[in-house]
């Protein structure tokens, strides 16, 4: 890929162009993520939840099931708010708003969570802005899911010459490890806003694509999700035909979510 990113602004919008096949393509998020909520976060019914960025509602719904309530959702954009109300209207108060513009009450929420956000976020006020709105003693849970680390799959290097002049997103910022691996960045970050009890842990899960899948699942890749169709749609035919042709139509891979949680002290 190429060393100019995509700016954040423009990467707010890019997952908004198609919510309903961002929602089916991508793999959601490992169970354990849920399980370490539950027993280190305190998550439980009545449990006060704000979520940064809920996209399609992935994340969303499983917290919902596991007791959040109520459950503020800040999600900036519109189309995927909308998507988010239709599938869990009600149960959900979504604002419409970046967490660098939202007011939110202080030292209310139980547990504040990102899926696969935070990277859209300046991180210093955005830290700054969850510290204020967490209560003394609640948490903050971020992670991001990674297909894979250290040297890439086969994968990832049979389809990487499609995707070379791509320009890149915050989660891969050049001269660092990516974003989300980046643990001395994240944590020392989580303690220059206040937060104790930080904690990484990598947690490693199995998903498998059929060839349409994997097809679909580049296409929410927001580096090829920006480009015209006809550019798009020549870089998802050839993900499409290496799974055809060098994996047998199913495409198996090892994936990773990368977890960071930390506590506001008492």
């Amino acid at each position: 890929m190429s060393g100019q990113r995509i700016g954040r602004e423009e990467g707010r919008k890019l997952f908004g162009l198609d919510p309903a096949a961002y929602d089916a393509a991508r793999p959601g998020h490992a169970a354990r993520i849920y399980e370490i909520l539950v027993e280190r976060c305190g998550l439980q019914a009545g449990t006060r939840v704000l979520e940064v960025g809920p996209g399609t509602g992935q994340a969303t719904r499983s917290l919902v099931q596991l007791g959040a309530q109520p459950l503020v959702a800040l999600e900036p954009n519109a189309a995927l708010a909308a998507y988010l109300d239709d599938s869990l209207g009600g149960r959900v108060d979504i604002w419409v708003v970046a967490l660098e513009d939202a007011e939110l009450p202080d030292r209310h929420f139980d547990l504040a969570v990102a899926a696969s956000s935070f990277h859209w976020v300046e991180e210093e006020p955005g830290l700054s802005t969850l510290f204020d709105a967490v209560r003394p003693g609640g948490w903050f849970a971020q992670w991001w899911t990674l297909f894979g680390i250290g040297e890439p799959d086969a994968f990832i290097t049979a389809t990487s010459p499609l995707l070379e002049d791509l320009e890149p997103s915050p989660s891969h910022p050049e001269g660092r490890p990516a974003h989300a691996l980046d643990t001395e960045a994240r944590l020392g970050a989580l303690q220059s806003a206040g937060f104790e009890d930080v904690a990484h842990e990598v947690v490693p899960w199995n998903a498998s694509w059929d060839t349409q899948g994997i097809r679909a699942l580049y296409g929410t890749f927001s580096p090829i999700a920006r480009l015209d169709e006809t550019r798009k749609t020549e870089i998802l035919d050839g993900v499409a035909h290496i799974a055809g042709r060098d994996f047998g139509g199913r495409v198996n891979r090892t994936l990773v979510t990368s977890l960071y949680t930390a506590r506001k002290p008492t």
